[in-house]
């Protein structure tokens, strides 16, 4: 048999081709079979019955019935409930119990291979590590749980209540003739500060016994001002005056790290000027935090912070938010450009995460420029770093501690002083 006889029985072979381009369904076999294996991974690593092969060929199942027929993955299904029935029968005779995560993941697995098979990729990968991620979290999960108290409950619940009840009942609209509130970009603004603050505190709640640091750097960005007085209170009731400078400029990182996150998210041009500025504060308050660990071997503490989220809480944070909004925006109209620096420096003093996001929300709407909005954020951040020195300075007595802090906080304040002239002449036309 010659080349030319070969290639044509080649050709027979693949004549139907042109339905499943070999391109195409190698891409779909290769990201389904990385969707089993990285689940199936975790059930393997986690000592199930069920591990990495049938997880793989559940998913390769999912998207080879969608190539060949909608009536195949009705077929496919039912075999893959089946295999589910037989895995949950054989440990109720066995061990006395229901493999009920196992099982409703092998379903979600086969659901995602099939999802490849359509031609989505977004949905099953992203879908693929979200249920490894929860699968891996069980210990976790259950610690958070197992000490889950009913005012994180109703946190939850408020959440849900703000972004999905109250706000689209919200108009699109300025609320006044003078157009000084936009009922709907404040309210978003309020929601996702308040998420941020809850999702840290879950975390702080988690992982907060692990260390100081670990406990500094996520109640800072819960609220680095209650975080500084509880950390301050609680390293002296532990002896550990030593780790105070650390842990107070660990909450300081976390504190311009959110208000950096916060530009991000509703006015991102703004970083333009508050990056560096932001970034040169959190690089010494790093270096300080590094040496007074260095000092003494650090211990472990739980902050005692309350959730973020109540009516109370959140009705305190929108009204100061509001408030300093609109005295922003009055500031900025007949002051001028000094007018919200001004009034952001006033917020500060009460929230830096109110004031950046006031000013922030005013980007976002027009009503100042990007670079006024970073400048204020800064600022912001420069006043909340001196509110806390009283606060430390009520609970530690040390002189040698206090002074060091008060060192710390001034050369922060001085490369946040420069680093923010630094960026406004570089953004001067801007």
């Amino acid at each position: 048999m010659n080349a030319s006889a070969i290639h044509q029985w080649i050709g027979v072979i693949h004549s139907g081709a042109q339905a499943y381009p070999p391109t195409e369904i190698a891409v779909k076999l290769a990201v389904t079979l990385a969707i089993g294996l990285l689940i199936g991974f975790e059930r393997q690593w986690s000592q199930k019955d069920y591990g990495v092969r049938t997880f793989s060929l559940t998913a390769l199942l999912g998207v080879l019935s969608v190539l060949i027929s909608p009536a195949i993955v009705v077929t496919s299904m039912a075999g893959v409930l089946l295999l589910v029935g037989l895995l949950n029968a054989h440990t109720l005779l066995t061990d006395r119990k229901i493999e009920g995560t196992t099982s409703i993941t092998l379903i979600v697995t086969f659901v995602l291979g099939a999802l490849v098979g359509a031609g989505h990729l977004f949905t099953p990968v992203t879908s693929a590590i979200l249920t490894t991620m929860l699968l891996s979290l069980k210990p976790e999960f259950t610690r958070f749980a197992g000490g889950l108290r009913p005012e994180e409950i109703r946190s939850a619940l408020i959440l849900g209540m703000l972004g999905f009840v109250i706000w689209p009942l919200l108009p699109n609209a300025y609320l006044d003739p003078w157009k000084l509130l936009q009922a709907r970009h404040a309210w978003i603004t309020v929601i996702v500060v308040a998420c941020l603050s809850f999702v840290n505190y879950v975390l702080l709640r988690l992982y907060g016994s692990h260390g100081i640091g670990v406990a500094a750097l996520f109640g800072g960005f819960v609220s680095s001002k209650a975080a500084v007085a509880e950390l301050s209170t609680s390293l002296v009731r532990a002896n550990l005056v030593a780790q105070v400078v650390a842990a107070v400029e660990l909450a300081s990182v976390a504190m311009c790290l959110r208000n950096a996150l916060i530009l991000a998210i509703f006015a991102h041009a703004a970083l333009k000027v508050a990056g560096l500025p932001l970034l040169g504060m959190m690089a010494i308050a790093m270096y300080f935090a590094r040496s007074g660990q260095n000092s003494r071997p650090e211990g472990r503490i739980q902050l005692a912070l309350d959730s973020p989220i109540s009516l109370r809480k959140v009705g305190e944070f929108a009204g100061l938010f509001i408030g300093i909004e609109i005295f922003g925006v009055l500031a900025t109209r007949y002051v001028g450009g000094a007018g919200l620096p001004i009034v952001s420096a006033i917020g500060g003093l009460a929230s830096s995460a109110s004031a950046t996001a006031a000013a922030a929300t005013l980007a976002m709407g027009g009503d100042v420029s990007a670079k006024q909005a970073g400048t204020a954020s800064v600022i912001a951040a420069l006043v909340s770093l001196f509110v806390n020195l009283p606060l430390v300075r009520r609970q530690v007595k040390d002189l040698t501690v206090n002074r060091k802090l008060m060192f710390a906080t001034l050369l922060q304040g001085a490369v946040g002083v420069i680093l923010l002239v630094v960026s406004l002449a570089i953004f001067r036309h801007w």
